[in-house]
Protein backbone atom coordinates (compact mmCIF):
# COMPACT_ATOMS: atom_id res chain seq x y z
CA UNK A 1 0.00 0.00 0.00
CA UNK A 2 2.73 2.33 0.84
CA UNK A 3 4.39 1.50 -2.59
CA UNK A 4 1.21 2.70 -4.35
CA UNK A 5 0.79 5.80 -2.46
CA UNK A 6 4.56 6.47 -3.21
CA UNK A 7 3.86 6.11 -6.92
CA UNK A 8 0.86 8.03 -7.11
CA UNK A 9 1.94 10.85 -4.91
CA UNK A 10 4.92 10.84 -7.69
CA UNK A 11 2.53 11.11 -10.57
CA UNK A 12 0.10 13.14 -9.39
CA UNK A 13 3.37 16.03 -8.53
CA UNK A 14 2.71 15.87 -5.15
CA UNK A 15 6.81 15.36 -4.30
CA UNK A 16 7.95 18.49 -5.79
CA UNK A 17 11.47 19.07 -4.33
CA UNK A 18 10.37 19.15 -0.64
CA UNK A 19 9.38 17.06 1.68
CA UNK A 20 5.69 16.00 1.30
CA UNK A 21 5.17 16.37 5.07
CA UNK A 22 6.58 20.19 4.61
CA UNK A 23 2.85 20.95 2.50
CA UNK A 24 0.95 23.62 4.47
CA UNK A 25 -3.03 22.89 3.94
CA UNK A 26 -4.22 26.58 3.39
CA UNK A 27 -7.67 28.01 2.94
CA UNK A 28 -9.05 30.92 1.53
CA UNK A 29 -8.65 32.70 -1.58
CA UNK A 30 -5.60 33.64 -4.18
CA UNK A 31 -5.93 36.75 -6.23
CA UNK A 32 -3.76 36.90 -8.89
CA UNK A 33 -2.09 39.83 -10.01
CA UNK A 34 -0.39 38.62 -13.35
CA UNK A 35 -0.27 36.60 -15.42
CA UNK A 36 2.16 33.62 -14.32
CA UNK A 37 2.70 29.61 -15.27
CA UNK A 38 0.35 27.45 -12.93
CA UNK A 39 2.63 24.02 -12.92
CA UNK A 40 1.42 20.71 -11.89
CA UNK A 41 5.20 20.67 -10.89
CA UNK A 42 7.11 23.00 -8.89
CA UNK A 43 10.30 21.48 -9.43
CA UNK A 44 10.31 20.25 -12.94
CA UNK A 45 7.90 23.06 -13.82
CA UNK A 46 6.10 20.21 -15.83
CA UNK A 47 2.55 22.29 -17.10
CA UNK A 48 0.11 20.16 -18.70
CA UNK A 49 -2.01 22.69 -20.93
CA UNK A 50 0.26 25.29 -20.52
CA UNK A 51 -1.75 26.49 -17.69
CA UNK A 52 -1.47 30.20 -16.44
CA UNK A 53 -3.54 32.43 -14.33
CA UNK A 54 -5.36 35.46 -15.20
CA UNK A 55 -4.54 39.20 -13.95
CA UNK A 56 -7.62 40.14 -11.32
CA UNK A 57 -8.66 36.63 -11.33
CA UNK A 58 -9.65 34.54 -7.93
CA UNK A 59 -9.08 30.95 -7.08
CA UNK A 60 -9.68 28.57 -4.05
CA UNK A 61 -6.43 28.26 -2.14
CA UNK A 62 -5.19 24.58 -1.17
CA UNK A 63 -1.68 24.83 0.19
CA UNK A 64 1.65 25.89 0.49
CA UNK A 65 4.96 24.11 -0.39
CA UNK A 66 6.12 24.58 3.03
CA UNK A 67 5.68 26.85 6.27
CA UNK A 68 7.09 30.26 4.73
CA UNK A 69 6.32 29.12 1.09
CA UNK A 70 7.47 30.18 -2.04
CA UNK A 71 4.31 28.66 -4.20
CA UNK A 72 0.82 28.14 -3.59
CA UNK A 73 -1.12 25.85 -4.66
CA UNK A 74 -4.27 27.04 -5.77
CA UNK A 75 -7.49 25.01 -7.79
CA UNK A 76 -7.53 26.20 -11.58
CA UNK A 77 -11.40 25.11 -13.27
CA UNK A 78 -10.98 23.36 -16.50
CA UNK A 79 -7.25 22.23 -16.01
CA UNK A 80 -6.60 19.10 -15.98
CA UNK A 81 -5.03 18.49 -13.78
CA UNK A 82 -6.89 21.45 -11.87
CA UNK A 83 -4.74 21.51 -8.75
CA UNK A 84 -1.78 23.92 -9.82
CA UNK A 85 1.30 25.49 -8.15
CA UNK A 86 2.21 28.94 -8.64
CA UNK A 87 4.42 31.50 -7.26
CA UNK A 88 3.70 33.81 -4.52
CA UNK A 89 4.73 36.83 -6.09
CA UNK A 90 1.69 36.21 -8.81
CA UNK A 91 -0.80 37.34 -6.48
CA UNK A 92 -1.88 38.01 -2.70
CA UNK A 93 -3.86 36.42 -0.38
CA UNK A 94 -7.82 37.64 0.16
CA UNK A 95 -11.38 36.18 1.13
CA UNK A 96 -12.01 37.69 4.63
CA UNK A 97 -8.92 36.44 7.12
CA UNK A 98 -7.72 33.98 3.78
CA UNK A 99 -4.75 36.11 4.35
CA UNK A 100 -3.73 34.63 7.74
CA UNK A 101 -2.07 31.99 5.79
CA UNK A 102 2.00 31.23 6.71
CA UNK A 103 3.48 33.96 5.06
CA UNK A 104 5.94 33.96 1.89
CA UNK A 105 9.78 34.59 1.93
CA UNK A 106 10.41 38.27 2.13
CA UNK A 107 12.14 39.07 -1.09
CA UNK A 108 15.56 41.58 -0.99
CA UNK A 109 13.56 44.42 -0.73
CA UNK A 110 11.61 43.43 2.38
CA UNK A 111 11.12 46.43 4.69
CA UNK A 112 11.32 49.16 1.90
CA UNK A 113 8.18 50.50 0.83
CA UNK A 114 7.11 50.57 -2.85
CA UNK A 115 7.54 53.48 -4.86
CA UNK A 116 4.98 54.44 -7.73
CA UNK A 117 5.55 56.15 -10.89
CA UNK A 118 5.84 59.49 -8.94
CA UNK A 119 8.19 58.00 -6.43
CA UNK A 120 5.56 57.81 -3.00
CA UNK A 121 5.39 54.56 -1.26
CA UNK A 122 2.48 52.17 -2.34
CA UNK A 123 0.32 49.99 0.25
CA UNK A 124 -3.24 47.85 -0.13
CA UNK A 125 -5.76 48.71 1.94
CA UNK A 126 -7.85 44.99 2.44
CA UNK A 127 -11.38 45.95 3.88
CA UNK A 128 -13.65 43.00 4.04
CA UNK A 129 -17.54 42.09 4.27
CA UNK A 130 -17.84 40.54 7.42
CA UNK A 131 -20.78 38.71 6.98
CA UNK A 132 -19.54 36.97 3.67
CA UNK A 133 -16.44 35.88 5.77
CA UNK A 134 -18.53 34.68 8.78
CA UNK A 135 -20.16 32.10 6.08
CA UNK A 136 -16.67 30.58 5.77
CA UNK A 137 -15.39 30.72 9.69
CA UNK A 138 -18.63 30.47 11.56
CA UNK A 139 -16.81 29.22 15.23
CA UNK A 140 -14.76 32.50 15.39
CA UNK A 141 -15.57 34.39 18.13
CA UNK A 142 -16.14 37.25 16.13
CA UNK A 143 -18.56 35.04 13.95
CA UNK A 144 -19.90 33.26 16.63
CA UNK A 145 -21.05 37.09 18.11
CA UNK A 146 -21.83 38.57 15.19
CA UNK A 147 -25.73 40.36 15.34
CA UNK A 148 -27.99 42.20 12.79
CA UNK A 149 -27.22 45.13 14.95
CA UNK A 150 -23.59 45.54 14.95
CA UNK A 151 -21.19 47.04 13.14
CA UNK A 152 -19.68 45.14 10.96
CA UNK A 153 -22.91 44.04 9.55
CA UNK A 154 -23.60 47.15 7.51
CA UNK A 155 -19.99 48.55 7.18
CA UNK A 156 -16.66 47.35 5.75
CA UNK A 157 -14.37 45.75 8.18
CA UNK A 158 -10.36 46.53 8.62
CA UNK A 159 -8.89 43.79 7.66
CA UNK A 160 -5.11 45.51 6.62
CA UNK A 161 -2.80 47.64 5.43
CA UNK A 162 -0.28 46.35 3.94
CA UNK A 163 3.51 47.96 2.81
CA UNK A 164 4.07 47.10 -0.68
CA UNK A 165 5.74 44.91 -2.87
CA UNK A 166 3.38 42.04 -1.84
CA UNK A 167 6.51 39.94 0.47
CA UNK A 168 7.53 42.32 2.27
CA UNK A 169 6.64 40.89 5.32
CA UNK A 170 8.13 40.64 8.82
CA UNK A 171 10.26 43.63 8.98
CA UNK A 172 12.64 42.86 12.06
CA UNK A 173 10.64 40.19 13.78
CA UNK A 174 11.95 37.85 15.78
CA UNK A 175 11.62 34.33 14.88
CA UNK A 176 9.83 32.81 17.84
CA UNK A 177 6.91 35.38 16.87
CA UNK A 178 7.18 34.40 13.23
CA UNK A 179 6.67 31.06 14.33
CA UNK A 180 3.63 31.49 16.30
CA UNK A 181 2.17 33.63 13.83
CA UNK A 182 -0.67 30.77 12.89
CA UNK A 183 -4.33 31.77 13.80
CA UNK A 184 -4.50 29.38 16.49
CA UNK A 185 -1.64 31.39 18.03
CA UNK A 186 -1.74 34.72 17.67
CA UNK A 187 -3.03 35.10 21.22
CA UNK A 188 0.99 34.61 21.94
CA UNK A 189 1.90 36.74 20.06
CA UNK A 190 2.87 40.64 21.31
CA UNK A 191 0.24 42.37 22.30
CA UNK A 192 -0.25 45.55 20.10
CA UNK A 193 -0.24 49.12 22.32
CA UNK A 194 -2.59 51.48 21.32
CA UNK A 195 -4.30 54.75 23.33
CA UNK A 196 -8.13 54.24 24.57
CA UNK A 197 -9.54 55.67 21.66
CA UNK A 198 -7.99 53.52 19.23
CA UNK A 199 -8.39 50.53 21.04
CA UNK A 200 -12.22 51.54 21.10
CA UNK A 201 -12.59 51.59 17.11
CA UNK A 202 -10.33 48.81 16.32
CA UNK A 203 -11.99 46.50 18.19
CA UNK A 204 -14.90 47.42 16.28
CA UNK A 205 -14.26 48.00 13.01
CA UNK A 206 -11.92 44.91 12.97
CA UNK A 207 -13.84 42.51 14.92
CA UNK A 208 -11.16 39.76 14.45
CA UNK A 209 -9.41 41.34 17.48
CA UNK A 210 -11.40 39.24 19.39
CA UNK A 211 -9.09 36.30 17.26
CA UNK A 212 -6.30 38.63 18.36
CA UNK A 213 -5.80 39.79 14.74
CA UNK A 214 -4.38 42.66 14.93
CA UNK A 215 -1.52 40.91 16.36
CA UNK A 216 -0.94 39.28 13.35
CA UNK A 217 -1.60 42.40 11.20
CA UNK A 218 1.15 43.98 13.03
CA UNK A 219 4.24 41.59 13.22
CA UNK A 220 3.49 40.39 9.28
CA UNK A 221 2.52 43.89 7.46
CA UNK A 222 2.83 46.83 10.08
CA UNK A 223 6.47 46.13 11.11
CA UNK A 224 7.21 46.97 8.11
CA UNK A 225 4.75 50.48 7.48
CA UNK A 226 7.88 52.64 8.62
CA UNK A 227 5.24 53.50 11.36
CA UNK A 228 4.73 52.62 15.57
CA UNK A 229 1.81 50.94 16.04
CA UNK A 230 -0.26 53.66 17.17
CA UNK A 231 0.44 55.58 13.96
CA UNK A 232 -0.03 52.57 11.98
CA UNK A 233 -3.39 51.52 13.20
CA UNK A 234 -4.93 55.36 13.32
CA UNK A 235 -3.95 55.15 9.85
CA UNK A 236 -5.83 52.14 9.02
CA UNK A 237 -8.77 53.27 10.73
CA UNK A 238 -8.82 56.69 9.09
CA UNK A 239 -8.92 55.19 5.60
CA UNK A 240 -11.61 52.27 6.57
CA UNK A 241 -13.87 55.35 7.96
CA UNK A 242 -13.51 57.41 4.48
CA UNK A 243 -14.52 54.40 2.54
CA UNK A 244 -17.22 53.45 5.40
CA UNK A 245 -18.75 57.18 5.21
CA UNK A 246 -19.08 57.23 1.13
CA UNK A 247 -21.67 56.29 -1.25
CA UNK A 248 -19.62 52.83 -1.30
CA UNK A 249 -21.03 51.49 1.74
CA UNK A 250 -24.56 53.13 0.96
CA UNK A 251 -24.31 50.80 -2.32
CA UNK A 252 -23.36 47.64 0.06
CA UNK A 253 -25.90 48.23 2.39
CA UNK A 254 -28.40 48.81 -0.01
CA UNK A 255 -28.35 45.51 -1.80
CA UNK A 256 -28.09 43.69 0.74
CA UNK A 257 -29.28 39.69 -0.04
CA UNK A 258 -28.35 40.86 -4.20
CA UNK A 259 -25.61 40.64 -6.56
CA UNK A 260 -23.36 43.40 -6.90
CA UNK A 261 -20.61 43.61 -10.02
CA UNK A 262 -17.27 44.73 -9.84
CA UNK A 263 -18.57 47.11 -12.33
CA UNK A 264 -20.83 48.72 -9.80
CA UNK A 265 -18.66 48.50 -7.14
CA UNK A 266 -15.26 50.12 -8.93
CA UNK A 267 -18.56 53.23 -10.41
CA UNK A 268 -19.15 53.70 -7.14
CA UNK A 269 -15.77 54.38 -6.02
CA UNK A 270 -15.15 56.53 -9.56
CA UNK A 271 -18.47 58.75 -8.00
CA UNK A 272 -17.11 59.26 -4.58
CA UNK A 273 -13.38 59.53 -4.87
CA UNK A 274 -13.46 60.68 -8.60
CA UNK A 275 -13.03 59.57 -12.00
CA UNK A 276 -10.36 56.73 -12.58
CA UNK A 277 -10.35 55.88 -8.91
CA UNK A 278 -12.67 52.40 -9.52
CA UNK A 279 -9.52 51.48 -11.53
CA UNK A 280 -7.52 50.76 -8.32
CA UNK A 281 -10.10 48.50 -6.82
CA UNK A 282 -10.13 44.87 -6.97
CA UNK A 283 -13.23 42.46 -5.83
CA UNK A 284 -12.78 39.03 -3.90
CA UNK A 285 -15.25 36.55 -3.61
CA UNK A 286 -15.77 33.62 -1.09
CA UNK A 287 -17.85 30.61 -1.92
CA UNK A 288 -20.40 29.72 0.76
CA UNK A 289 -19.58 25.88 1.98
CA UNK A 290 -23.34 25.37 2.61
CA UNK A 291 -24.64 25.99 -1.12
CA UNK A 292 -21.80 27.46 -3.10
CA UNK A 293 -23.44 30.79 -3.41
CA UNK A 294 -20.23 33.08 -4.55
CA UNK A 295 -20.31 36.02 -2.08
CA UNK A 296 -18.37 39.37 -2.18
CA UNK A 297 -15.66 38.61 0.43
CA UNK A 298 -13.22 41.66 0.29
CA UNK A 299 -12.15 45.00 -1.57
CA UNK A 300 -8.71 45.91 -2.29
CA UNK A 301 -7.68 49.38 -2.59
CA UNK A 302 -4.31 50.04 -4.09
CA UNK A 303 -2.97 53.27 -2.57
CA UNK A 304 0.09 55.95 -3.35
CA UNK A 305 1.29 57.89 -0.58
CA UNK A 306 2.15 58.50 3.63
CA UNK A 307 -1.19 56.76 5.24
CA UNK A 308 -1.97 59.02 7.69
CA UNK A 309 -0.57 62.49 6.41
CA UNK A 310 -2.75 65.37 4.96
CA UNK A 311 -3.40 63.43 1.89
CA UNK A 312 -6.83 62.11 1.21
CA UNK A 313 -7.57 58.69 0.57
CA UNK A 314 -8.90 60.26 -3.34
CA UNK A 315 -5.21 61.50 -3.65
CA UNK A 316 -3.97 58.29 -2.67
CA UNK A 317 -6.46 56.13 -4.36
CA UNK A 318 -5.13 58.31 -7.89
CA UNK A 319 -1.60 58.72 -7.44
CA UNK A 320 -1.65 54.51 -7.37
CA UNK A 321 -1.43 52.26 -10.37
CA UNK A 322 -4.61 51.00 -11.80
CA UNK A 323 -5.21 47.48 -11.14
CA UNK A 324 -6.53 45.94 -14.51
CA UNK A 325 -8.72 43.72 -14.15
CA UNK A 326 -11.56 44.22 -11.29
CA UNK A 327 -10.98 40.73 -9.68
CA UNK A 328 -14.48 38.82 -9.60
CA UNK A 329 -16.69 39.75 -11.64
CA UNK A 330 -19.90 39.25 -9.48
CA UNK A 331 -21.28 38.35 -6.13
CA UNK A 332 -23.74 38.42 -3.53
CA UNK A 333 -23.65 40.90 -1.04
CA UNK A 334 -24.33 38.65 2.27
CA UNK A 335 -26.71 39.51 5.59
CA UNK A 336 -25.53 39.18 8.63
CA UNK A 337 -26.54 35.79 10.29
CA UNK A 338 -26.88 33.80 8.13
CA UNK A 339 -23.86 31.40 9.08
Amino acid sequence: MRKNWVLLAVATGLFLGDPAHAEVKLSGSFVATRVCAATQSIKTAKNPGNVATEAGKTYDLLAGNKAMPTHYLIEVPGADPDRRWVKVTCGHLAGGQATEAPAAVPDKDAGKAAASAGGKPEYVLALSWQPAFCETKSKKPECRAQTAERFDAAHFTLHGLWPQPNGNFYCGVKASDRANDKPDRWNDLPAVTLDAATRQELDTVMPGTQSALERHEWIKHGTCSGMDQQAYFSAALALARTVNASPVRDLFVQNVGHDLTSDQIRGAFDAAFGQGAGDRVRVSCVKDPSNGRRMIGEITLGLAGVPGSDGKLADMLLASAATGNAGCPKGLVDAAGHQ
